[in-house]
């Protein structure tokens, strides 16, 4: 396989050519994941999304009950994390538990308090629940040309171009036949149009 380095962290990687294009992200992932672990150098690839958008979906309508529920949840989690911090570095003989338990209620206390002044900032302009993310239209895997070669033999996708020595591959004999023949059929085609010696015409053709 072609040793190649690191290549800088500023070079534009989609002038890379595209090594292959996939509708979903997973399968372009999984590509280069294949290439990874057939000892690839995977730092001369990168995967570029085409074409993306912001998809929201919308999960639900957002109310006072739902926006102090929301913060009474986070809060909780907060509130056993603290608990357990303290707890763990605290020099009391009170016990793990009793801390942990009112972490859990500062927290869930703080965290309703929280989610209502949150919901009441946004003045009703934004009421309902949503998630988003990022979707492109396909995903391409761009590669270097100098390992582009030993890619897509990992991949399956025919290893025999571009040429590693950076050479034309030449035309078939076949193929240089057919274009004798053609350029010959061109040749009496000029030929029978232009006028004869004595003035006449060529005959017309059926």
């Amino acid at each position: 396989m072609s040793p190649a380095g690191p290549s800088s962290p500023f070079q534009d990687v989609t002038k890379r050519p595209v090594l292959a294009s996939y509708d979903d992200y997973a399968d372009a992932q999984k590509a280069v994941d294949t290439l990874s672990d057939n000892g690839f150098p995977v730092q001369n690839t990168a995967i570029v999304g085409v074409d993306v958008r912001i998809v929201e979906a919308v999960l639900g309508r957002m109310s006072w009950g739902r926006a102090a529920f929301s913060g009474l949840g986070t809060g909780a989690w907060f509130g056993i994390l603290i608990g357990l911090f303290v707890g763990l570095f605290s020099s009391t003989t009170g016990g793990l538990l009793p801390l942990v338990g009112l972490g859990l209620l500062y927290g869930a206390a703080f965290g309703i308090v929280f989610g209502l002044i949150s919901y009441a900032f946004t003045r009703g302009r934004r009421d309902f629940i949503s998630r988003q993310q990022l979707v492109a239209s396909r995903y391409d895997v761009h590669c270097e040309q100098s390992v582009l070669a030993d890619a897509k033999k990992i991949l399956g996708l025919g290893g025999g171009w571009p040429p590693t020595d950076g050479t034309a591959t030449a035309p078939t004999q076949s193929a240089l036949e057919q274009a004798a023949d053609t350029l010959a059929e061109k040749a009496d085609e000029v030929a029978d149009a232009l006028p004869k010696p004595d003035g006449g015409v060529p005959p017309a053709t059926a």
